[in-house]
C-alpha cells in the first residue's frame, strides 16, 4: 500500500532508499526511437501524457492512448505489434 501512496506523492519514501532513488532519477534519457502505449484503463498508474514522456525519450515517435489496463502487450497484442512495426519501419528508413 505504501508503494502506491508514495507513487502518487501521498507519502514520503523510505529514507533508506533515497540514494537509490536519486541515482535512478539521474539516469540519462533514452535515445532510441520510442513508441509509448499509455493505457487509459490502468488502475495502477494514471495516463501520464506526452510532456512527461518527452522528458525521458529524446526520440519519441508517438504516444498512443490505448483502451487497456496495466498490461497493454497482453491485453492488446495487435496494438502492441503495430507499435513494434512502426519502430521497425523507422529504423529501416534511417539505415
Amino acid at each position: 500500500m505504501h508503494s502506491y501512496r508514495h507513487r502518487y506523492g501521498l507519502a514520503a519514501g523510505d529514507p533508506r532508499y533515497a540514494a537509490t532513488q536519486d541515482a535512478l532519477a539521474g539516469q540519462p534519457s533514452i535515445t532510441v526511437p520510442t513508441v509509448v502505449l499509455d493505457p487509459t484503463e490502468d488502475t495502477v498508474a494514471a495516463l501520464y501524457g506526452s510532456p512527461d514522456h518527452g522528458a525521458h525519450f529524446t526520440d519519441l515517435v508517438d504516444v498512443r492512448a490505448v483502451d487497456a489496463g496495466h498490461n497493454p502487450p497482453q491485453e492488446l497484442p495487435g496494438v502492441f505489434a503495430d507499435a513494434v512495426r512502426t519502430l521497425a519501419e523507422i529504423v529501416d528508413a534511417r539505415n
